[in-house]
């Protein structure tokens, strides 16, 4: 019998490797609505792509993504939009389908 202890850790970023991946990935979790959740999926892709450079491409120190994409809170528009920008993919409004 296999025991949890025993299975490999999951970490979604392992599996986050193109830009299709991403987007899929990030688009069903806009669904959910969840604003922490949304940063934490940032998260996720930014430990994919790269903390440092990622740091590098928006200004932000590692220190500070970290605490604005650990799903803890949700990040300000601010970062959100530079971190996006610098991960190569923008936010966008469709109408809701009733």
């Amino acid at each position: 019998m296999t025991k949890i202890a025993d299975l490999p850790d999951f970490d979604v970023a392992d599996y986050l490797k193109s830009d299709e991946d991403i987007a899929q990935y990030l688009n069903v979790v806009l669904e959910d609505g969840d604003p922490a959740l949304l940063a934490a999926s940032i998260g996720d892709v930014a430990r994919a792509r790269g903390m440092t450079q990622l740091a590098k491409d928006t200004g932000l120190s590692r220190e500070s993504l970290y605490k604005s994409l650990s799903g803890q809170r949700a990040p300000n528009s601010d970062t959100l939009f530079k971190v996006m920008k610098a991960l190569g993919f923008k936010l966008t409004v469709q109408p809701l389908v009733h």
